[in-house]
């Protein structure tokens, strides 16, 4: 049963994959020819080469600021105790458990009718942002909460200070998780589309959405093929990383 499941998900992604060598110019399968013209075609492909040029600017700047919010909302929510401290941690999980058109309703409101924002790719990023701070919260608060607090109150016992103790004790051991959660907040990003669609001004083209304007082009599908083999590709690559590093061993600094 397992097997099926796994065949019912990942299948379809081979399938894409494969189908971005067929050689000819509709969707079909099996493919009779495999070429690797499309590929080169895609690769000098002006709308293309931008729209993964905003994907990876939008992706970079939203990863960027999950990095330091999710950051320090794990040190507050695993290291302190105050009133309202399970209301913060709802609220810090929320943007991702709600249906993305929700959320993406929501910014676009909250960017056009209450702050008076023209949408940009600042906007964009901004709302990628929300929800790829709860995966890095979720990597950094479970480090913290499973290393304890042992190792730093050793440290401060050994005469550290407070910012020795984070230099090499904390962050050492806190530094998997992070990298792990960037690379997973970097690809949710980067192929994240309901968002965009409700964020991005005209003009503003990331890699999904200008699948999504292509996908009924005929004369464009064997570049959509390619495309969505990038895309594949390109979100593979983060969890893959990301398993191996949060797989590593959390040694900590020393003194």
């Amino acid at each position: 049963m397992m097997a099926l499941g796994l065949a019912f998900v990942y299948v379809p992604l081979v399938v894409i994959v494969i189908n971005s060598f067929n050689a000819s110019t509709v969707f079909a399968w099996p493919p009779k020819e495999l070429t690797t013209r499309w590929w080169v075609e895609t690769a000098h492909n002006p709308s293309v080469r931008a729209a993964v040029v905003t994907s990876v600017e939008v992706a970079v700047v939203a990863t960027a600021v999950a990095l330091v919010l999710g950051t320090l909302l794990a040190f507050a929510l695993a290291r302190y105790r105050f009133f309202g401290q399970q209301a913060m941690s709802l609220l810090v999980v929320l943007p991702i458990a709600l249906p993305g058109i929700v959320t993406a309703l929501a910014f676009r409101t909250g960017f056009r009718t209450f702050l008076g924002l023209e949408l940009s790719i600042w906007t964009v990023a901004i709302a990628h942002a929300t929800f790829c701070v709860v995966i890095v919260y979720n990597n950094a608060v479970a480090r913290l909460r499973r290393t304890g607090l042992a190792p730093e109150e050793a440290s401060m016992d050994l005469g550290a200070d407070g910012f020795t103790t984070f230099r090499l004790v904390t962050f050492p051991l806190l530094r998997g998780a992070m990298l792990a959660g960037a690379l997973l907040a970097f690809g949710l990003s980067f192929d994240e589309i309901v968002v965009t669609l409700f964020t991005a001004p005209p003009g503003v083209t990331t890699l999904p959405i200008w699948i999504f304007q292509n996908l009924q082009r005929p004369n464009q599908a064997p570049v959509v093929n390619v495309v969505a083999a990038v895309l594949v590709l390109v979100s593979v690559v983060p969890i893959y990383l990301s398993q191996r590093v949060a797989g590593e061993s959390t040694g900590g600094g020393r003194i």
